[in-house]
């Protein structure tokens, strides 16, 4: 059984995970659709920015959120002096650094199902009098919808297991940015905390598990629908 302190840790890598996907999802769909369906230059530029996050290290990527939302940062400038608030120890700039590192699986999930619809349906549709508009919440979306959802699942077990770039950015703060990751760091680092990286080791396993299972379902349904297609 986990404590009343271990539930608070599963609890808020939850709420990280959950929020980083909410706040992920229109980014990574806008620059799934750029990369999927746009002719632009720089495209081959814009993919590896994407995809950056997966090759450096999560250091490097913290150390950047920290330089961009830092009290001297653009970004974090522009929130202090507008609405008076900081994400650097609060577990808003944990949910920032999951969602960034847990982007290019989204997008690249996204894209791929983007890029798996039948181009000719939609051409179907839109000879038969239907807007662009129409097609694209009546043919392309239900289409991509599962490749969607498996790239959304994939990316919350991702932020859930996110440590590099979050210690670097925010900080390991009990009850704020400390989910279950560094919960485990911070138990292996203090005397007779093996029980309790057990307890937490087993939940991370336990969940990231349950999201792989259920992101290589929602891809195979998508494989078998669109071969009925």
């Amino acid at each position: 059984m986990l404590s009343p302190e271990e539930w608070g840790i599963v609890r808020l890598s939850l709420l990280v995970g959950g929020t980083a996907m909410l706040v992920t999802l229109p980014i990574a769909f806008g620059l799934a659709w750029l990369l999927a369906r746009g002719r632009f230059p720089g495209k081959v530029l814009l993919d590896g920015v994407v995809h950056l996050p997966l090759v450096v290290p999560p250091v490097v990527t913290g150390w950047a959120l920290l330089l961009l939302f830092g009290p001297a940062g653009p970004i974090g400038a522009w929130l202090s002096d507008w609405f008076g608030v900081s994400v650097l120890f609060r577990w808003t700039g944990a949910t920032i650094a999951a969602g960034v590192m847990a982007l290019p699986l989204v997008v690249r999930a996204i894209r791929l199902s983007i890029e798996s619809v039948d181009r000719q349906l939609e051409q179907a549709a839109r000879t038969l009098g239907a807007g662009r508009w129409r097609v694209f919440a009546t043919i392309t979306l239900p289409l991509c919808a599962p490749g969607v959802l498996a790239g959304l699942v994939l990316g919350f077990a991702r932020s859930i297991g996110e440590f590099g770039a979050t210690i670097t950015f925010v900080s390991n703060v009990p009850g704020e940015t400390a989910t279950l990751p560094l919960a485990i760091y911070s138990a292996l680092q203090r005397p007779g905390g093996e029980a309790m990286v057990w307890r937490l080791a087993g939940v991370s396993v336990g969940l990231s598990l349950i999201a792989l299972i259920a992101s290589e379902w929602l891809a195979r349904r998508m494989g078998r629908g669109l071969h009925v297609l």
